[in-house]
């Protein structure tokens, strides 16, 4: 790394429940071209836009994909987080588990879903299903728990509540993709938790337009970097689908109208930067279906984005890094850390149910 991507935050600062109304977050305003910083609140969003922005956001579904499941043999516990985000829809489930499970095990999730642990790969385990594969979802529906990070402590909320609050207000339900898929995350696409329906509406009453993608979030997206990703150039697997008329509309903005593509969120900015040659292909035709390993640092020139909207991040992951290349591309004279120096002064809320960071 060029440089430090650590930095010290206040244990108060961590946020352990979202702003309510979603939309009364605060949000952080950079603009590179001018170095200016404005505070102010996520509502007033439209306010810091630039006109005729196309915002494109990720409308992928959070899985209650964390559950505990008793072992056949002994009657004992172990917390299995599935990592549905990963799995193609048939075959084992790859899944992460808080402590030791010998492979052969059988594994039972409620009176209804069994399972047996057919292989190991370092810290993963794959469990293959004893029931159709369909209805995994709706067993962990039943049986799973909203897997919100571990650094929340205390946030206080019953399941039901984080059912809703750790999802946004347009994810896509199954069955509801071009593809008819099922959108699957184990995280959330944070950047658009502090989205409403009343803002929506009132962003597209000014003018700005909106679109998705989906990028399937799993577990990397927290992860710190390891030597074989800086050495590799690459990160974790992430599935994604681009729609064509998702694709038709970011093509229009950036060949036809020159208009800015707005990135909801990191997960857009790696789905967008990931597909860049495909969408800008006016020949291309149908929706986009592909996995992304892509990792953007410094330096890093970006085909699509113009202006993105995301969170504050933990220290030292790959998601400072994305951040940090935009700003080296737009030749910004503060570097993210600075920019989060000010924004811990200022107290902002951090992380996943934190505030926003819009880089305009």
């Amino acid at each position: 790394m060029a440089f430090s991507y650590h930095y010290h935050l206040p244990e108060s600062l961590i946020a352990r429940q979202p702003a309510s109304p979603r939309d009364a977050s605060r949000l952080f305003v950079y603009d590179p071209a001018t170095d200016t910083i404005a505070l102010d609140r996520f509502a007033n969003l439209g306010r810091h836009l630039p006109d005729r922005a196309l915002l494109v956001m990720n409308d992928t579904r959070v899985i209650p994909a964390r559950a505990m499941l008793t072992k056949e043999a002994t009657g004992g516990k172990v917390e299995i987080l599935f990592l549905v985000n990963e799995w193609k829809g048939s075959g084992p489930v790859p899944a992460i588990a808080d402590r030791r499970i010998r492979v052969g095990a059988e594994l039972r999730l409620g009176h209804d879903a069994r399972f047996t642990v057919v292989a190991q790969d370092a810290n993963l385990f794959f469990l293959q299903p004893h029931f159709p594969a369909g209805r995994l979802f709706a067993a962990l529906q039943r049986h799973g728990v909203t897997p919100i990070p571990k650094y929340i402590k205390g946030a206080g909320l019953k399941e039901s509540e984080l059912r809703k609050k750790y999802q946004t207000v347009f994810a896509a339900t199954d069955g509801s993709r071009n593809d008819g898929g099922h959108p699957a995350s184990v995280a959330a696409p944070t950047a658009s938790l502090h989205f409403t329906n009343r803002l929506l509406r009132r962003l597209e009453a000014q003018g700005m337009r909106r679109t998705s993608v989906t990028l399937d979030v799993g577990l990397g997206t927290f992860a710190p970097l390891r030597e074989e990703n800086i050495a590799q150039g690459t990160l974790h697997t992430e599935l994604l689908r681009v729609p064509e008329a998702s694709a038709q509309a970011i093509r229009k903005c950036k060949q036809g109208e020159r208009a800015p593509v707005v990135a909801v969120g990191t997960t857009v900015v790696r789905t967008l930067e990931s597909e860049a040659e495909k969408i800008m292909d006016t020949r291309w035709c149908g929706p986009i279906a592909d996995a992304t390993q892509i990792f953007i640092r410094p330096p890093y020139q970006f085909r699509i984005v113009d202006a993105m909207i995301t969170n504050f991040h933990l220290p030292e992951t790959s998601l400072m890094m994305l951040v940090q290349a935009f700003l080296a591309y737009r030749q910004a004279p503060r570097t993210l850390v600075e920019l989060y120096a000010i924004a811990i002064r200022e107290k902002f809320r951090f992380y996943s149910f934190g505030d926003a960071m819009l880089i305009r």
